[in-house]
């Protein structure tokens, strides 16, 4: 017997155990692109191995076995993929999950773990099983979260351009267009996908959804699939069916909630939704749900950008047309139950369609605000933008739905007595006009109305709109005059056209001052009865007040053109404005014997300028004053003046700062701190509110040094 041998028998080798064990997470979190969230768990990216280092009582020996056990969702399984044994090997196995041996320092071993590129994304729990001696040991080594990697060529959200990946998946602020066609404006939000608890709430908005409480184990499961995951996130930004994050109102009154326009971004809803015990935050519109999905998207890896459409259609009767109906006193009418959005806000989400033809990889439409009901659930998409523009309408997920909202025709009825309706007007290029992104790395608007649609008027355009017209005819039943074929009022042309000539400036407090022009377009001699009518409205055409009318007749030579001036006083709107400062101007212009035509306006009033300055120099850590300018405009004191200021990045949390109440036209100069966190380009916000102006918002881009 070799001395050797003695010895081991002697001295025979003690069980193998666990002494230490390290996530290496500043390590990991920097190589996964993980290091903005504010959290102290590791987060990893599917598909790229990740460092940990683990210590025992002793050097490894041949008779030694280690096995990690990664697993999420509850009753994991490996047939549902939710559950992986993992042995430790010196070089890759032929398995989904693999657990690598790097390098030993004593009874020290470093080693790498990798799952699969299309492993469910979600919070493990990392389990060590030792074999040793015959003797067997198990030790939970607690959990990690691992999120979709759009790093990663071979995972359903890789991105490509890393300036886009930037922009969609690490940016943590941003601009939403809102306005009209004729008034794009713009608002800062704070999307905030890093800050502290934001990485936890999204997983718990996927655990509350109906999905997973109706079927866990199959719900944690799918989400490996990015399309099933923004598919289940639309659903649940709204609380319509699930309790989900947001209450929409588009009532004008926000009595019991928060005016949506006061809201500067997805961080404070988002944890007064938790705080509240998962009870929908009281009031979004679709800019807000839109921003509250685009955080949740971009916090789970799936790039995503939030999308604005003017004059966006709502299409209820699925028939690709938008029937607007009027009285003849000029008064808009809410019946019928399409209508056309001054605006509407959704988002783009980037990942490939394992359902689809890869044709349809890219961009797909999520739209979060609940307006119709899908598979019985207020949920919206993923549509595909390439679908959308090819009029591909059979295709999933709610095709009919996005492509009527860029691409519907507008027809314009008069209702007469007795429920008599009479066609006055078809447009077929009037709905889904600038549709716009922030663009990738600057402020700047980008135009993408040519993703979803050819150029209006081209040939393609109209054959594009047949061809869904045609594919969606099985599934709708009867179909009444669309715009492709339906002319106006009994085919003849009008005699006379009219528009809507803005004069001066547009501001709340101001009188509102707007030309009527009328033309005779033939050769006889005209009589027009003018009914006129104004109404504060929401953004989504829903009517608050009657603020204004007036009736006249005129007499129009033979191709005479004529100007009506009418105007509002600041008296008539101002207890009806909303804080979307919008009125509806319409005009119905009857010639005896002849249609009617329509005539309509939105305004859109300007709030007072308020501006943001920075007093000095941003550093990590050192304090630093912002200054905020403000001019009451009014003849009357302004009260109940509040700042809210956020950024991310810049503070923590929120600030909301009392104001004093302004005299008449008294101008105010005001400084609060902040004492930025972190180095680079940031987004500083601020929400205004007082007695008559409910929300002026402003936003300032703040360079921040180390």
């Amino acid at each position: 017997m070799s001395p050797h041998s003695l010895q081991f028998l002697l001295f025979p080798l003690t069980d193998l155990q666990l002494s230490d064990f390290s996530w290496k997470n500043e390590a990991n979190k920097y190589d996964h692109h993980t290091d903005k969230y504010y959290s102290n768990e590791l987060i990893t990216r599917r598909g790229q191995p990740f460092k940990l280092s683990v210590s025992f009582n002793r050097p490894m020996s041949s008779g030694d076995k280690v096995t990690f056990i990664a697993s999420t969702g509850p009753n994991p399984s490996e047939s549902a993929r939710t559950r992986a044994v993992i042995p430790l090997t010196t070089r890759p196995s032929g398995n989904p999950w693999n657990a690598i041996f790097l390098s030993n320092d004593g009874s020290s071993i470093s080693l790498t773990i990798t799952s699969p590129p299309n492993a469910p994304i979600g919070r493990y729990t990392l389990t060590l099983q030792i074999a040793s001696q015959g003797g067997y040991t198990t030790t939970n080594l607690g959990t990690w979260v691992q999120l979709f990697n759009p790093w990663l060529e071979v995972d359903a959200v890789f991105m490509m351009n890393n300036a886009e990946r930037e922009e969609y998946v690490e940016e943590d602020a941003g601009i939403i267009y809102v306005g009209s066609t004729n008034r794009i404006n713009m608002v800062g939000w704070n999307f905030g996908q890093f800050e502290e608890d934001i990485l936890n709430i999204s997983l718990q908005i996927l655990d509350r959804s109906l999905n997973f409480r109706r079927d866990p184990v199959t719900d944690v499961a799918r989400r490996n699939d990015p399309k099933y995951i923004g598919r289940v996130l639309s659903g649940m930004i709204n609380g319509n069916d699930d309790n989900g994050v947001l209450s929409g109102n588009w009532s004008g009154d926000y009595t019991g909630g928060k005016d949506p326009r006061n809201w500067n971004g997805s961080v404070e809803i988002l944890k007064e939704w938790k705080k509240n015990r998962f009870q929908p935050v009281r009031f979004g519109q679709c800019w807000v749900f839109a921003g509250t999905l685009n955080t949740v998207l971009r916090c789970l890896g799936i790039p995503a950008r939030v999308i604005t459409n003017f004059n966006s259609a709502h299409d209820t009767d699925r028939n690709l047309t938008i029937d607007v109906y009027y009285d003849s006193l000029g008064n808009p009418l809410d019946k019928g139950s399409d209508s056309i959005w001054n605006f509407h806000v959704w988002n783009e989400a980037w990942f490939v369609r394992t359902d689809l033809n890869q044709a349809y990889n890219g961009w797909q439409v999520l739209d979060a605000t609940p307006q119709e009901r899908s598979q019985g659930v207020f949920q919206c998409g993923p549509a595909s933008v390439i679908a959308v523009r090819e009029g591909d309408v059979n295709l999933d997920f709610d095709m009919p739905f996005v492509f009527s909202e860029v691409n519907a025709d507008q027809v314009t009825w008069i209702m007469g007595p007795g429920d008599n309706k009479r066609q006055t007007s078809s447009k077929t290029s009037s709905v889904g006009r600038f549709i716009s992104t922030k663009a990738v790395g600057s402020n700047s608007r980008m135009d993408v109305t040519d993703r979803y649609k050819y150029a209006e008027g081209s040939k393609e355009e109209r054959e594009v709109f047949k061809k869904a017209l045609e594919k969606m005819k099985p599934s709708s039943g009867a179909f009444g005059p669309t715009a492709a074929g339906a002319g106006s009022g009994g085919g003849k042309p009008p005699s006379i056209s009219g528009k809507f000539r803005v004069i001066g400036g547009l501001e709340v407090g101001k009188e509102v001052n707007l030309g009527l022009q009328l033309k005779n377009l033939t050769e006889d001699w005209k009589t027009v009865t003018v009914n006129m009518t104004a109404w504060t409205i929401v953004y989504n055409g829903t009517l608050v007040h009657e603020v204004w009318k007036d009736s006249i007749t005129v007499s129009l030579d033979p191709q005479e053109e004529m100007e009506y001036p009418l105007r509002l006083t600041y008296a008539q709107y101002k207890n009806f404005l909303t804080a979307d400062n919008m009125i509806r101007i319409t005009a119905v212009c009857k010639v005896t014997d002849e249609a009617q035509v329509v005539v309509e306006r939105d305004v859109i009033l300007d709030n007072p300028a308020i501006t943001l300055e920075l007093l000095d120099q941003a550093r990590v850590k050192t304090p630093v004053n912002v200054r905020v300018l403000f001019a009451n405009p009014l003849d009357e004191p302004v009260d109940n003046c509040v700042l809210t200021v956020e950024g991310s990045g810049l503070m923590r949390g929120n600030l909301k700062i009392r104001v004093p109440s302004l005299r008449p036209k008294e101008r105010s100069n005001f400084k609060f701190e902040i004492t930025p966190l972190r180095s680079g380009t940031k987004q500083l916000l601020i929400d205004f509110s007082c007695s008559k102006f409910p929300a002026i918002k402003a936003f300032l881009s703040v360079d921040v040094t180390e």
